[in-house]
């Protein structure tokens, strides 16, 4: 029935409209991609949507497609589903006032797989902030957080067993965030080896016994903290990197990992799906239903606690 509609709509702009050969097979091979994706959705042209259309788009945009070709496409799409409701077939119009996303003037900056890697299997200092520093690496790129988002985990939000975070994100909205292999693994020994060991030396500064992550004196990490600890350890294996910028990562070697569009939209917590989209246009490679729970990664070292030079120490001055 589906593909009998989209024969119905080419008839019709052949016989009505007057359109060209080229167009009728263009549009054709348009609407037999689209019927495809709403099959693979379970969904079908008179019951579609907008996700199955933004999703359709996020495919097309991650296959390379030049914006002309997907704006033609959509465009096809778009006729279609007006048809539909002209012809009294349906009510529903998924693509009215449908709005392609645009490509950002400035696109993340993200870092490759290959040089995340080196990044996070460089010798972490002995001891307590050695453990630290790992795990607040592992978890920023390992589940995509924002630096907010890391600094306000408390302790009962974290479940290494279960592989997940609760996380709050913008606008106070929770969410679920996975945490497995190697971000679960430096979280647990930072747990384990770490944390109980960073105590206040002084009445200063209040310990805060619900922080999963504090400085040398027990008190909450901050932002500024973490920026610090991203950009030393990143000047370290010669990276200029922001925090933000392993969040960027992250997005962008899930995809690579074939994660799929509305699940990672889900992990990072955003919105809309259209700004999880910008990384489609980062990354063109295919985009699957499947989705893993960690970024790709190399096979590495197991890791270990190397003596290196020393990193966040008992600094008063940066209370990291």
């Amino acid at each position: 029935m589906n593909y009998q509609l989209a024969e119905d709509f080419l008839n019709y702009l052949a016989v009505e409209r007057g359109a060209s050969a080229h167009t009728i097979n263009a549009y054709g091979g348009d609407l037999r991609a689209y019927l495809t994706h709403l099959e693979g959705r379970g969904s079908d042209p008179l019951g579609a949507a907008r996700d199955d259309v933004s999703t359709f788009v996020a495919l097309l945009q991650a296959k390379g497609m030049a914006p002309s070709t997907v704006e033609r496409k959509i465009a096809a799409v778009k006729s279609f589903h007006a048809f539909l409701v002209r012809e009294g077939l349906t009510e529903n119009h998924p693509t009215l006032d449908f709005a392609l996303p645009k490509v950002p003037d400035r696109l993340p900056d993200v870092i490759s797989i290959e040089d995340a890697q080196r990044f996070l299997s460089q010798p972490f200092p002995e001891g307590p902030v050695g453990y630290r520093d790992r795990a607040v690496l592992e978890t920023l790129y390992g589940c995509g957080l924002r630096v907010s988002e890391l600094t306000a985990l408390d302790l009962g939000d974290v479940d290494v067993e279960g592989g997940f975070l609760r996380v709050l994100g913008k606008g106070d909205k929770e969410r679920l965030a996975p945490v497995a292999g190697a971000a679960a693994r430096a979280l647990a020994a930072y747990l384990e080896h770490g944390r109980p060991y960073l105590r206040a030396k002084k009445a200063s500064v209040r310990p805060d016994p619900s922080a999963v992550f504090v400085n040398v004196r027990g008190g909450r990490l901050t932002r500024q903290a973490v920026f610090g600890i991203v950009r030393d350890y990143g000047e370290r294996v010669g990276l200029t990197l922001h925090p933000h910028t392993l969040r960027h990562s992250f997005a962008t070697h899930m995809l690579q990992g074939g994660a799929d569009l509305r699940a990672l939209q889900d992990m990072l917590g955003h919105a809309g799906i259209s700004t999880t989209q910008v990384y489609t246009h980062v990354d063109r490679t295919h985009v699957r239903e499947e989705c893993p729970t960690t970024p790709p990664r190399p096979r590495r070292r197991k890791p270990h606690q190397a003596a290196s030079p020393t990193l966040h120490t008992d600094d008063p001055a940066r209370e990291s």
